[in-house]
């Protein structure tokens, strides 16, 4: 991504929540209380890569389901949760199930995941009876508002029957087991396994499990959740996002702060000049404070507006140095306390430390840096990737050239999830760098083939090489094909004269 270009249409609205279910499955095992999770197919648009407990939006057959002891929504999100449960896992839970062999569970799954037969359907089919007490109430949370698809979601803790067997299937899920809550906590300590929050809360939960009223009653009390919507995202220890409301390019809204540490805090990329934005992003890290956390310093991966923004209300509000590169501190009209150079590893006290490693990565803009944690190979990658539109490549300050050397740099680091300034984390992170790669090459050839033996215009190029982009975003095409020319030009490949580009 990059500032909002003049001419630019407003960005859209906040999308509108869908109803939604998940489901806590638990049995108690022999070591202890064991929960089934599931991850989410990385290609997913929603949550994908991370992991999760069954569930997903309400369908509209389900209000045609009668649930006993619940009416409305409260029985349509149970006849949800209950379908999603047996499509995610095998596990059927309803009233007259202890009666079907599991061959004929099996058969009912796949009829309905095949859509062979409807949920209201199978049930009648099968003599089927949904209670809601079967379903008990364990929390409910909003997906927050930066989000371009949310859901309001209601929680259910369910004991598996004795009689069912959590089975996995492949298609939108990569990966589903049993697992105890501790150890798939330590996953998440060690970056290993993504979690939104309420699956983070849930797994603290159901670690300390003694009785399912106590689970139910700490399960519906989300701490820092105002209006069922979380204010600390932490997908991983140690990595808190908070994404800002900003001038940006769409269809992105917001640039990620970020809040990095376990004790000694480091805060990226402050990038709204709204006060009321800034004042949100500092309510929680005051809350971190009055934990017993420190700010140690304020850092920039870039001079751009949507990055750069709030860092002089919050200098001043926490009165800690700022640090970035020397070439975003000449961009700045606030006063930079420290120079980050590439190689540099900025340490951060904590349980447990956290050492993050500081690699110049310019291409983007020329003082860009991305940081590296040495422990987990996470890296905050501000506009090298984003997760939610692209990146532009503006010169003179882009530079293509060094933005795909820089690129391949990360790649072969090696990096594992990437958290942009723009959209979630990025599970994967080796694969979504080679995407950009192989769009880029794709991009390039295709503005080659925009230039004929008698040479194009700029205008030219991008009518030709970006002909399914929408009019309103040819300003930013311009820019990036500019870039492209400009590379090829160094290259060789291309010449330019009188504002026209020929061919070698």
């Amino acid at each position: 991504m990059s500032e909002a270009f003049p001419g630019m249409p407003p960005p859209p609205p906040v999308a509108a929540t869908r109803p939604a279910s998940v489901v806590v499955l638990y049995r108690n095992a022999p070591g202890g209380v064991e929960v089934f999770w599931v991850k989410r197919e990385k290609a997913l648009a929603f949550a994908g890569g991370f992991y999760a407990f069954p569930g997903g939006k309400v369908d509209k057959a389900d209000a045609e389901v009668p649930v006993r002891g619940a009416s409305g929504q409260e029985a349509a999100l149970r006849v949800a949760a209950a379908r999603e449960l047996l499509e995610e896992t095998g596990v059927l839970v309803a009233g007259g199930a202890e009666r079907l062999t599991p061959d004929v569970v099996r058969e009912l799954r796949l009829a309905l995941l095949e859509k062979r037969a409807t949920w209201p359907e199978l049930l009648q089919r099968h003599g089927l009876t949904l209670r809601a007490e079967d379903f008990p109430d364990a929390g409910r949370w909003v997906t927050p508002e930066f989000a371009p698809v949310r859901f309001d979601t209601f929680f259910y803790l369910v004991e598996a029957p004795a009689h069912a067997r959590a089975e996995w299937l492949a298609g939108e899920l990569s990966e589903a087991a049993w697992v105890k809550p501790s150890e798939a906590l330590a996953r998440w300590e060690q970056g290993t396994a993504l979690l939104h929050p309420p699956a983070l809360h849930v797994l603290r939960v159901m670690e300390d499990f003694d009785s399912p009223e106590r689970a139910l009653a700490r399960l519906r009390e989300q701490p820092h959740c105002p209006d069922f919507i979380a204010q600390r995202i932490e997908f991983h220890q140690g990595v808190r996002v908070f994404p800002l409301r900003t001038a940006t390019l769409p269809p992105a809204t917001h640039t990620n702060a970020y809040v990095l540490g376990n004790g000694e805090l480091l805060i990226v990329d402050p990038g709204a000049d709204d006060e009321a934005e800034v004042a949100r992003l500092l309510a929680m890290v005051e809350g971190l404070v009055a934990d017993g956390c420190r700010v140690k310093a304020v850092l920039l991966t870039h001079h751009h507006g949507d990055h750069v923004g709030g860092v002089g209300l919050v200098k001043a509000r926490l009165g800690v140095p700022l640090w970035c590169h020397a070439r975003t501190a000449d961009r700045l009209d606030v006063p930079t306390e420290r120079l980050l150079e590439d190689g540099e590893v900025l340490e951060l006290a904590g349980t447990p430390v956290q050492r993050w490693r500081v690699l110049y990565t310019p291409g983007h803009a020329r003082g860009h840096l991305t940081l590296v944690d040495e422990r987990t190979h996470a890296a905050v990658v501000g506009d090298m990737v984003a997760s939610v539109g692209t990146i532009v490549i503006d010169p003179p300050e882009g530079d293509m050239g060094e933005y795909l050397k820089q690129l391949a740099r990360l790649r072969d680091w090696p990096v594992t999830t990437l958290h942009p300034s723009h959209g979630a984390a990025i599970p994967d992170g080796p694969g979504k760098l080679q995407e950009y790669l192989d769009h880029r090459a794709a991009r390039e050839a295709r503005i080659v083939e925009a230039v004929p033996a008698e040479g194009a215009t700029l205008a030219d190029v991008v009518e030709r090489a970006y002909a399914e982009t929408p009019p309103f975003l040819h300003p930013v095409a311009e820019r990036s094909a500019l870039a492209v020319l400009l590379k090829l030009e160094q290259e060789g490949r291309l010449r330019e004269s009188s504002g026209r580009y020929f061919r070698v």
